[in-house]
């Protein structure tokens, strides 16, 4: 029994390449494992690019950018740094894009924390005490009930980590997904390590700092 073969066509990694803005090479292997689905290769292309940024996350990041991001006419306004490994990287336009982007996503969002990592022991046991005692007023066994508040606590970090919130532009990915393709395309670390979020009216601001964008600044 003979193998199939698929052939690629050049249309195919274009429209591909014009989705994702991964490197051609890249398209067309995605689409070769894909066996020309494109959807399904827009899958293999994140995946990879996951996989690429599991592998750089212990990179130093010492350089990057810092944006401003003005939304409703002059109503709420976000400053956040997204650091890189080096300035060439920095300036790039895919770079540059993906900070704008998250600046964005910050300003429509309001996220108290950048990763589950950054969540306060304070934060966390408030909102485990309160679905602990939602979920007991059901009557169900204790094995049952700490299972209902994982679920909650899931749906919480969901709620307030920028890296674990759905990208507005595109909900099905994460923000961490969305950085990690950048990373798979652009070869370096990248992570937020702080921001600032201003609305008018609100009493205090929302600031966030990462414990992991600390640590790799150092």
């Amino acid at each position: 029994m003979g193998t199939t073969t698929v052939n690629i066509s050049a249309a195919q990694v274009k429209e591909l390449r014009d989705k994702t803005n991964a490197p051609m090479m890249d398209c067309k292997n995605a689409l070769t494992e894909a066996k020309g689905d494109i959807e399904a290769a827009i899958v293999v292309l994140r995946k990879k690019g996951i996989a690429t940024a599991a592998k750089k996350a212990t990179r130093t990041t010492s350089e990057g950018s810092v944006e401003s991001y003005i939304h409703a006419g002059g109503k709420i306004g976000v400053l956040v740094e997204v650091n890189c490994e080096s300035d060439f990287v920095a300036r790039t336009d895919d770079f540059k894009s993906l900070v704008h982007d998250i600046a964005m996503h910050i300003a429509a969002t309001d996220p108290r924390f950048i990763r589950k990592e950054d969540v306060t022991p304070e934060a966390f046991e408030k909102e485990r005490e309160i679905y602990r005692a939602q979920a007991a007023q059901t009557g169900k066994p204790a094995p049952v009930i700490e299972k209902i508040v994982e679920g909650k606590m899931g749906k919480f970090y969901e709620e307030v980590c920028l890296y674990e919130q759905p990208f507005i532009k595109d909900q099905a990915i994460t923000i961490s997904q969305l950085i990690a393709t950048v990373i798979g395309k652009l070869g370096e670390n990248i992570s937020v390590k702080r921001f600032a979020r201003f609305k008018v009216g609100d009493v205090g601001e929302t600031i966030a700092v990462s414990k992991a964008g600390e640590q790799a600044s150092e």
